[in-house]
């Protein structure tokens, strides 16, 4: 499939390029499309290819040593992901999942330095993303260590909200898919806990659930919230 390097013009990895460089960016690339649920790949794989994420959301998943599994973030169409190279890994550190279709552009692994030598401001937004992640994890962490349960619930979602949200008539909707579960998993939490407080909230009108999406009615109480 030929695609049109216009595709990755306005995406930042690739927006320092002329057409001709995106052009050659694209053919050295193989498209993919992966259906919700299914893994792009696995926790403990070789990092054999890195990709971007071009329409859909993924969703990082790790197990912790007592087998449970964390979901550690979520993905937005237009980043890089799976780069292990830069993390200094030669496998995948967590497991990514299509919460929604997600069409991917895949490149080998081997062609990682290449791209970090050649193309003007790869290597710049590769590693910005991998500074954000670890920033976005440790806060995370420093969450879990601080905070009562409310609170990381609360700016979970919230945090979702404006990672992932678009506006709709009933308020801020997350834009995939949220189950109580992956709430539960994302903060720690029991289920019965998330049910409690997303109940709550709802009677109170600060966020809605319709169809496993998540509405942020009150965005600004949902903020009070955390604190």
């Amino acid at each position: 499939m030929k695609l049109d390097p216009s595709l990755l013009q306005n995406l930042p990895p690739f927006e320092r390029l002329n057409a001709a460089d995106r052009q050659e960016v694209l053919d050295l690339a193989r498209i993919r499309r992966v259906l919700p649920g299914k893994s792009v790949f696995e926790e403990g794989m070789d990092a054999t290819h890195f990709h971007l994420l071009l329409d859909g959301h993924i969703r990082v998943e790790r197990l912790n040593p007592e087998g449970e599994k964390v979901i550690s973030l979520h993905i937005p169409p237009g980043q890089l992901f799976g780069i292990a190279r830069a993390l200094g890994r030669d496998i995948y550190p967590a497991t990514a999942l299509a919460v929604t279709e997600c069409l991917i552009l895949v490149w080998p692994t081997a062609l990682w330095e290449t791209f970090v030598e050649r193309y003007d401001g790869f290597s710049t937004e590769a590693y910005k993303v991998v500074g954000n992640r670890v920033s976005e994890m440790n806060n995370r962490i420093m969450e879990l260590a601080t905070q009562h349960v409310e609170q990381r619930v609360a700016r979970a979602i919230l945090r979702l909200m404006q990672q992932h949200g678009r506006d709709s008539e009933i308020g801020t909707q997350i834009a995939f898919p949220v189950t109580r579960k992956v709430i539960s998993e994302m903060t720690g939490s029991t289920l019965h806990t998330v049910s409690r407080l997303l109940s709550r909230w709802e009677r109170q009108r600060i966020v809605q659930s319709q169809h496993r999406h998540i509405f942020v009615l009150d965005e600004g109480r949902l903020e009070k919230l955390t604190h």
